[in-house]
């Protein structure tokens, strides 16, 4: 359409130009021959662009047939929820799970485990195999579960100690079986806040929790263990 306006302006611009140069016969008195000329080279250039233009509109014409058998952008999507025996509705109520499921796994909403459940459940759904969401599905949230450093806890819940006389809390958090670490004693302090007031006081029969550790809290009391070191003695 661009191209066949410009062939009209030059037309346009042709026929002016016979306008003037008759002017000019009129009023400069150039030879017949002159202006005979100077007509049949404008006439012959008005009708080489008009065949410009005819063809150019029989061009329009052909594509415009063309464009109107090309499916639109709706179609193929219908087309494409067909293939995975999904409606819209099913569409988009996949596609908020995956936006849920993204954000949780951002968010390290754990456990770990049972993301990877619902990412799994997503895999396995026909839907996750349209283009919109496989290498979302199938990569991307997978990558992001994979890099997901959980901090492990040990497998059994808290464990409840009764306090004997003579205990501390070093003593506690020392012992083989919860922490085998006295600096670990905070952990202890943080976790029975409800009963201990003051971390140097303790009272036997008190039942207290001790909870696990995570895996970056044993790395810190481990470090501070190693790098401990005692007050020379006097």
């Amino acid at each position: 359409m661009e191209n066949t306006m410009k062939l009209l302006s030059k037309i346009s611009v042709l026929l002016i130009l016979v306008f003037l140069t008759a002017n000019t016969f009129a009023q400069e008195k150039i030879s017949k021959d002159e202006w005979e000329a100077q007509m049949q080279s404008n006439t012959a250039k008005i009708e080489s662009l008009s065949k410009e233009v005819t063809a150019l509109d029989s061009d329009i014409a052909k594509l415009r047939l063309t464009s109107s058998s090309i499916p639109s952008y709706e179609d193929c999507v219908g087309g494409l929820n067909t293939l995975v025996s999904a409606t819209k509705s099913d569409v988009d109520n996949y596609r908020k799970a995956v936006n849920e499921l993204e954000g949780k796994i951002r968010r390290k909403d754990g456990p770990k485990a049972d993301r990877q459940k619902d990412l799994n459940a997503l895999k396995a759904n026909k839907i996750s195999a349209l283009p919109e969401f496989y290498d979302r599905v199938q990569n991307d949230l997978q990558a992001l579960l994979d890099a997901w450093q959980e901090e492990a806890v040990a497998a059994s819940k808290d464990l409840n100690y009764s306090v004997v006389k003579g205990d501390c809390l070093w003593f506690i958090a020392k012992k083989k079986e919860h922490y085998g670490n006295g600096f670990a004693w905070p952990k202890i302090y943080q976790a029975n806040k409800d009963q201990i007031k003051n971390p140097n006081l303790i009272y036997p029969k008190q039942l207290l929790k001790v909870p696990p550790l995570t895996e970056d809290e044993k790395t810190k009391f481990e470090k501070l263990r190693k790098n401990y070191k005692p007050a020379p003695a006097k």
